[in-house]
């Protein structure tokens, strides 16, 4: 239970590093900093929609279209990235198809490896503990 929960901390921590890197990179993408909460919403949805889209995608294209095996982290990124700026609570902002594709890219490359990085940051001594009766 405890490494399901460092594992959703780090989606999480990894998500929101993502999101503020398209930020800082890219004028038309924007995090509505005067809002927080609009923040830990925008990246909440974002890091859920992403963890459910990616294996449901994964599946359709692996039975329909298997040439496009490669781009399930994008299109599950753009679309989490779509319904996120679609909710109006979520403090996230996307203006014009350049920051659209460049986002989705840089969101993409650095949640994944945030989430390839931290955990062994996180779960060493779990794991550790486990080899060492």
């Amino acid at each position: 239970m405890i490494t399901f929960l460092i594992r959703a901390a780090i989606f999480l921590v990894s998500a929101f590093l993502g999101l503020v890197a398209a930020d800082l990179v890219l004028p038309g993408f924007s995090l509505h900093w005067d809002d927080w909460w609009g923040i830990v919403l925008a990246v909440v949805i974002f890091a859920v929609l992403q963890s459910i889209l990616a294996p449901w995608l994964l599946k359709i294209t692996r039975r329909h279209a298997q040439a496009f095996l490669g781009g399930i982290g994008l299109l599950s990124t753009f679309v989490a990235l779509l319904v996120a700026v679609l909710i109006p609570a979520a403090g996230i902002g996307i203006d014009g198809p350049v920051a659209w594709i460049i986002g989705t890219l840089v969101v993409w490359l650095v949640t994944a490896l945030a989430t390839w990085l931290l955990p062994p940051l996180f779960l060493k001594k779990k794991v550790s503990d486990r080899r060492d009766p």
